[in-house]
């Protein structure tokens, strides 16, 4: 087992029972695997930006869990439990665009199986790792969409969450919103708070309501924010 991991999920869990309940037993043996398929496919597909272990569990793995009590919260929240319409797509819990290595769909994926979680990844090659993970780590909630967003069904899911995604710009947010289902959130991890602003800031119009939380990973002294949207109403950030 990793060190690294251990002990991160570990300052993950400290001080919230319910969360620390999460981050133990089967996560840790998973997550392991993850890294090894990681390891293994990186070389010819480029999944991650890094070669080492340790940067790829804190600034990878970690950051991806670091939110996990703040994404259980919108999941489990009235507003994201809302029925889906008469004659809409079927509503899931969680879709993570543009996922490719997984991230941070596959962390969230194992740390709460009782989710749906929905990989949609426009490449192929990265599909086809994704789809692989998800037998190597028999997830029974996973679910892999190769193609792009704009072909996604809209209207299906209560989180999308996104990780090194595109920057936002009206189009994408346009796109990104189509996804959700009625009283769903769009979760973007980003990083300082001064880069979410001016990212932000003049896109007042497409995107009135948001708020960015803060959020600390172990090992990682870079800030990191959990930048929650919502259609419509004030601005919140």
């Amino acid at each position: 087992m990793d060190p690294t991991l251990a002990e991160g999920l570990s300052r993950l869990g400290a001080g919230d029972p319910a969360l620390r309940a999460l981050l133990t037993g089967r996560l840790e043996g998973l997550l392991n695997k993850y890294i090894e398929e990681i390891e293994l496919f990186n070389p010819a597909y480029g999944l991650v930006g890094t070669g080492d272990r340790r940067e790829l569990v804190v600034k990878h793995l970690l950051d991806s869990l670091a939110p996990l009590g703040l994404i259980l919260g919108l999941l489990e929240s009235p507003a994201g439990a809302e029925e889906n319409p008469a004659g809409a797509e079927k509503i899931s819990a969680l879709a993570d665009v543009g996922s490719g290595a997984g991230l941070p769909g596959i962390p969230l994926a194992i740390a709460l199986p009782h989710h749906p979680v929905t990989l949609i990844e426009r490449k192929g090659r990265r599909a086809a790792f994704l789809r692989n993970i998800q037998a190597v780590l028999a997830l029974p909630n996973l679910t892999v969409e190769e193609g792009p967003m704009e072909r996604a069904a809209p209207g299906r899911f209560r989180v999308v969450a996104f990780r090194a995604f595109r920057p936002l710009d009206r189009a994408v947010l346009k796109g990104l919103f189509r996804l959700l289902a009625p009283g769903g959130v769009l979760a973007a991890y980003k990083g300082r708070r001064q880069v979410v602003d001016a990212e932000l800031g003049p896109l007042r119009d497409a995107a009135p309501s948001w708020e960015a939380l803060p959020v600390p990973v172990p090992f990682l002294e870079e800030e990191r924010h959990l930048v929650v949207i919502r259609p419509g109403s004030e601005k919140q950030g």
